[in-house]
Parts: structure tokens; C-alpha cells; sequence
């Protein structure tokens, strides 16, 4: 998992939109936030691929994206930096 960082993101625009195509950069276990997965449990891989639902905030500060990933049937919040866009044309965002 990355190292928290000091970083305001909300101050910049979000760097996905609802429909954008992703793909998980890192596994990502359940926190206890999630209700249908046991704490420690793995929820996305690496490399399961998805799309962005919404975008919300988290502590006035950071983007969460809320990732469907259709093929594990979950929705999964995430950060930005826990994501690689797949359908982002270079230059457009």
C-alpha cells in the first residue's frame, strides 16, 4: 500500500470521471469499511480491471473513486493513485 502523503488533491480536478475504464495498480484488502468482505480479505488484485461509478471526498482532501469491478461484483473505494485509466487519451486529462 502507498505512504500517506500530505497532498490536497481536491485543490486540482478529479483525475477520473463516471465511466472511465481502470485498472487496480495494487491488491487492496478489506479495512472494515466494507460490510460483505471479512477485515483482511482481498477485495480487488492487481489488475482487475473496472469502471468509475462516482467520485467523492474523503476528509476534505483526497478523491475516493468508487470502482465497480463488474467481473468480482463489488464496488470498491479507492484512491487515485491505487488506479491506471485505460481509456484516458494522452493530453485530454
Amino acid at each position: 500500500m502507498p505512504e500517506a502523503d500530505d497532498t490536497v488533491e481536491i485543490y486540482e480536478p478529479p483525475l477520473f470521471e463516471p465511466g472511465d475504464k481502470v485498472r487496480s495498480r495494487f491488491t487492496v484488502k478489506n479495512d472494515g469499511t466494507m460490510w460483505d468482505a471479512e477485515i483482511g480479505e482481498v477485495v480487488v488484485h492487481k489488475g482487475d480491471e473496472g469502471y468509475v461509478r462516482d467520485v467523492g471526498t474523503y476528509l476534505q482532501r483526497y478523491y475516493i473513486y468508487a470502482v465497480e469491478f463488474v467481473d468480482r461484483r463489488r464496488i470498491v473505494g479507492m484512491r487515485g493513485r491505487e488506479l491506471v485509466g485505460l481509456d484516458i487519451q494522452e493530453g485530454t486529462r
